[in-house]
């Protein structure tokens, strides 16, 4: 189990991102196909935004229990806990190997 404050700044982090999106979206347009005086406007206004706008600083975590490492995307699981699920056939479709 992760730290519930290390789950709380990442659902923080997720509400900024969603919440600068567009206008990220917008001023990277502008950065790729602007003249030079607009991107480096567009630069100077990414930049003074706030670091947690940026996408990449949303950490992918275990939808049950919050661990950061291992996650499977498609399942939205931690490696352990897909495991576990696995073995007690709670999601559909998933068959243990073996050959």
């Amino acid at each position: 189990m992760a730290k519930k404050s290390k789950i709380v700044a990442n659902g923080r982090r997720k509400a900024v991102v969603a919440r600068y999106a567009e206008r990220r979206a917008r001023l990277k347009e502008l950065v790729r196909t602007g003249t030079p005086e607009e991107r480096a406007s567009a630069v100077r206004e990414l930049s003074r935004q706030p670091r947690d706008a940026s996408a990449t600083r949303v950490r992918n975590r275990d939808s049950v229990d919050g661990r950061p490492r291992g996650h499977l995307t498609r399942f939205g699981l931690s490696r352990v806990r897909f495991r576990e699920m696995a073995h007690r056939g709670e999601l559909p479709g998933v068959t243990k190997a073996s050959w």
